[in-house]
């Protein structure tokens, strides 16, 4: 396989945004250097931005071991020509960051699980993830404790450092994490990044010198992407400062309009839950009452069929699921077969009987006469997205022998 003998510069580097090189090969839109300073994509990383002799580089990729750049245009120069290339500042200095705290946030994993594996990197514009492979249920780990961990080291302002190494010998190492996908290009050394006295992994990507650069950092979320992964979302920088300012503006509206202060939201937004929850049983329990009563004198004037009782009527404000409980309950007490009908959204009935007749053979002859569907079983049943009025199925219910 070739390999371009220059091609880890950025890594190695990473502050070099403006570099002189000779043009190997020229191929459409497709360039070649003797050296270059763009970092391709890959590893999580998006591919380096900027200019070849002022025209724009849309992507840079490694293949076949050498890194080839993709202009926008086809370009006015040759092979062996001389070409200034312009790597854009502040996309590099980005992506430093956010790489640079993968590597803070993952020294904060393995000292919150046990053992932790790599599970996956990715570098967009707005946000970050890391993927850690461990069984632990995210729910016992926060967002607030890895925020707290990661920008103390921050403010350390621990020294950074990198430098290549034996591949053999750094996977003898027990303190060195492969931050390496299973597809990663094998190679005799690799590049081993280590963050005094907090994390050491083998890395190509680009990082900053020291910690203090790469905040600050705010981890947004910790979730469980699938099977034995944890992942935690963090975003630097800019991006960072405005989470954190527009978690301020709305925990202060929402504290204003609670009448409280930021520091009392929490406890009174509690409060406010609990009162909501005591206030929505309280109504619960109305309109089991109501409809007891509203059962109770619809009974007053129950239809007898075949020596059962039916007690058949309209419900208003309720939909299905409040009202299908409660019937369940009374057949065969308050009548051997009550039926309800209703509007929610579209006209509904729930029949519930003793077994005989049929709750589902009711519901199944009402949607027949008047569309819908429904289903269920001998003793409860119900119907919905029926083509009439409540009233116009109450009276069919009622004159049906």
């Amino acid at each position: 396989m070739a390999t371009d003998s220059t091609n880890k510069l950025a890594a190695k580097e990473p502050y070099v945004t403006e570099f002189e090189a000779s043009v190997r090969s020229v191929n459409g839109r497709g360039v070649r250097l003797d050296q270059t300073y763009f970092y391709p994509e890959g590893g999580g990383q998006p591919a380096d931005s900027g200019t070849l002799d002022g025209i724009d580089v849309i992507d840079v990729q490694k293949r076949d071991g050498v890194i080839i750049h993709t202009l926008e245009t086809e370009p006015g120069f040759e092979a062996d020509e001389a070409v200034t290339g312009r790597i854009d500042e502040e996309f590099r200095t980005y992506c430093m960051r956010a790489h640079t705290a993968s590597h803070l946030v993952y020294g904060a994993g393995r000292r919150l699980f046990v053992d932790p594996g790599y599970g996956g990197f990715d570098i967009g514009l707005e946000k970050v993830r890391l993927d850690f492979k461990t069984d632990l249920d995210p729910d016992d780990v926060n967002a607030i404790t890895f925020e707290r961990m990661v920008n103390e080291v921050v403010w350390d302002s621990r020294d950074i450092t990198w430098d290549e190494m034996d591949s053999e010998r750094a996977r003898q190492r027990d303190d060195v994490i492969f931050n390496l996908t299973d597809n990663s290009e094998q190679s005799d050394t690799v590049r081993v990044v280590e963050i005094d006295e907090w994390d050491i992994a083998a890395c190509g990507g680009t990082h900053v010198q020291n910690t203090n650069e790469a905040g600050p950092i705010a981890v947004l979320d910790v979730s469980n992407p699938g099977s034995d992964l944890v992942r935690v979302e963090y975003a630097v920088g800019p991006t960072a400062i405005q989470t954190r300012i527009d978690e301020r503006k709305n925990a202060k509206r929402a504290a204003d309009a609670m009448d409280t202060s930021v520091e009392d939201l929490s406890e009174c937004a509690t409060s406010l839950v609990q009162e909501k929850a005591s206030l929505k049983e309280e109504i619960d329990q109305l309109h089991e009452r109501l409809l007891e009563e509203h059962i109770e004198t619809l009974a007053e004037e129950a239809v007898s069929k075949n020596g059962d009782d039916w007690i058949v009527g309209e419900v208003e404000g309720m939909g299905p699921n409040d009202v299908s409980e409660r019937v369940r309950n009374l057949a065969g007490d308050a009548g051997d077969v009550i039926a309800l009908t209703g509007v929610n959204g579209d006209s509904f009935l729930v029949v519930a009987t003793t077994g005989e007749p049929d709750a589902s053979e009711v519901v199944d002859d009402v949607t027949a006469e008047f569309d819908g569907g429904g289903g269920g079983g001998s003793t409860f049943a119900q119907g919905g997205g029926l083509d009439e009025e409540p009233a116009t199925v109450v009276e069919y219910l009622r004159e049906q022998p």
